[in-house]
């Protein structure tokens, strides 16, 4: 009795051996697959985020914004990398989107969609970091929480305003993107010498395509930086040299700045681009501080797609309203980083918050915020304080055993988004007047503003339609998105205008005095829907002022 026979103590090894390699073997593919699982989920989410911001971009029609970039960019693509000869305006994009257009311009061609694809990888980029940043160092479910927030409350613009503003022309929320990239940077990278460095190459190279960059992130970094080296010096008792980090990050921040300013004007005396100063300037006044306070409240609503004023009560509305439960997660974050800010020890989250601050601060004293449509110069405030929201609150939330019903409201607005990408897609504007113009074999002439670089992009640049405007009573050239090349008589022609009624908010060109004056009767006269085409046969720009 107790004895086992040979064989069946052998089976008996046998199988006492394989079972831990086989369960070594299958935790060793659980966590392979689980290895892969999550880089996978991002790049399945950011190819989806890129198709549907791609579809919800075509519902709005290319315009002359866009088209101005678009054929700066083609210029550059052709050899002039420094814009010789280009007037533009108050924002450069030359080191944000002006790449960007390239590349999508060397694989797609000089169409309308450029704009749209460009679009789409901007607010792909900005929700990706909005993420990124909201999720931190944390992982598991507490990962996952944080990123559904950010990504939640940035998931679906306003359709109309809030895609004009976010999903169109090359605007303020590409700005946001270099920015996030450095904080990113902060927020993972340990105290070396050269993270500075690389943060200061981010502003200052930012910087040199807009001039918001020293409001949501060189101004942001000093001030912070200077907070951080206060508390630790004056309160905490630390010695001065210990923050020898912080203290490098404002210094880069100032130099990335200035190197910003140094290279604008070595472009330009090097014959390149020319913009010109923001003509913003302070508010004057109690009642003017009031209605831009108004206008910023109301613009606020506007980035997280909850704008309900002057709307009507109606089935489609109804996700508009549901998106104030997304503004106010965002304004919670970002209160309770205000709140904190002082004692905080989270740098990313007090540069973000003071990036919402002194934005959001300037704009409000500034004569810019004069109608809600200006509020594409608050734009960054939208993945800043998605990115307070998701850092910030997941565990309050979680906690708070709010999650199911947040995953209630983020499944309304996958709803809203696919009604929104339901429509059709939307011609650029003047496309009928482009194919007429490419049709009747005519193929350079002048007009407005909103008549002009548009038709040029939409043609393809088959047909070049040069921006002129009216002074002392006849016709001269712009000086706005434009390129002087355009004008010279030696090397261009243009032998037709164009007049058009424009539409609600694109006021037109209807300078037909001015246009007779300059250049007398015409010798054809075409009508075309609400155009009018004057062609002569000569040369216009030899009588342009």
């Amino acid at each position: 009795m107790g004895r086992v026979s040979l064989g069946k103590a052998l089976t008996s090894e046998a199988e006492d051996d394989q079972e831990p390699g086989t369960a070594s073997s299958a935790g060793f593919r659980a966590r392979r697959l689980r290895s892969w699982a999550e880089p996978a989920a991002w790049v399945l989410g950011i190819i989806v985020a890129f198709v549907v911001y791609l579809q919800l971009s075509r519902t709005r029609a290319v315009n002359s914004d866009g088209a101005g970039q678009a054929l700066q960019a083609w210029d550059m693509l052709h050899g002039n990398l420094l814009l010789h000869g280009w007037l533009l305006g108050d924002v450069s994009y030359y080191t944000t989107e002006l790449p960007q257009y390239m590349l999508v311009e060397l694989l797609r061609g000089l169409n309308e969609d450029v704009v749209h694809v460009a679009a789409a990888m901007t607010y792909t980029l900005a929700t990706l970091l909005a993420a990124l940043l909201a999720k931190g160092n944390s992982t598991g479910r507490q990962a996952l929480v944080r990123v559904l927030i950010a990504v939640g409350i940035m998931l679906a613009p306003q359709l109309v305003s809030g895609v004009n503003l976010l999903l169109s022309s090359p605007d303020h929320i590409g700005t946001s993107v270099p920015v996030m990239v450095a904080w990113l940077i902060l927020d993972h990278a340990r105290p070396r010498w050269y993270v500075p460095v690389i943060a200061g190459v981010f502003l200052g190279w930012a910087e040199v395509a807009d001039m918001l960059v020293l409001y949501v992130g060189v101004l942001p970094l000093v001030l912070v930086c200077a907070i951080r080296v206060y508390r630790a010096v004056a309160v905490e008792r630390k010695p001065l040299a210990s923050q020898w980090y912080e203290m490098a990050l404002a210094a880069a921040a100032v130099a990335g700045a200035a190197a910003a300013v140094l290279a604008l004007r070595v472009i330009h005396a090097r014959g390149g681009f020319y913009m010109p100063a923001p003509d913003a300037q302070f508010v004057q006044g109690g009642a003017a501080l009031a209605h831009n306070l108004a206008i910023a409240a109301e613009g606020l609503l506007l980035l997280g797609g909850a704008d309900f004023f002057g709307l009507r009560p109606t089935a489609g509305n109804a996700f508009t309203v549901l998106h104030v439960a997304g503004v106010f997660l965002a304004a919670w974050g970002t209160w309770l980083a205000a709140r904190r800010f002082f004692r905080d020890r989270d740098l990313v989250s007090q540069l973000l918050v003071m990036g919402v601050i002194v934005n959001v601060a300037v704009y409000v004293l500034s004569t810019r915020a004069n109608v809600v449509s200006q509020t594409h110069e608050i734009a960054a405030v939208l993945p800043f304080s998605a990115a307070l929201a998701g850092r910030l609150l997941a565990e309050r939330l979680t906690a708070a055993k709010l999650i199911p019903l947040l995953l209630v409201v983020l499944l309304g607005y996958l709803v809203g988004l696919v009604h929104e990408i339901s429509r059709p897609p939307v011609p650029a504007q003047n496309q009928r007047l482009a194919s007429w113009l490419v049709a009747r074999h005519l193929h350079t002439g002048l007009s407005g503003y909103w008549e002009s670089n548009v038709v040029t992009l939409t043609s393809g640049d088959r047909v070049q339609i040069r921006l002129v405007k009216p002074h002392g009573g006849r016709l001269v050239p712009g000086i706005y998105e434009s390129k002087s090349d355009w004008y010279d008589p030696d090397r261009n022609t243009a032998n037709f205008v164009v007049l058009s009624r424009g539409a609600a908010g694109y006021p037109g060109f209807n300078q037909e005095q001015a246009v007779l004056a300059t250049f007398g009767k015409p010798a054809r006269t075409y009508h075309v829907g609400s155009y009018t085409v004057l062609v002569w046969n000569r040369d216009l720009l030899t009588e342009l002022g």
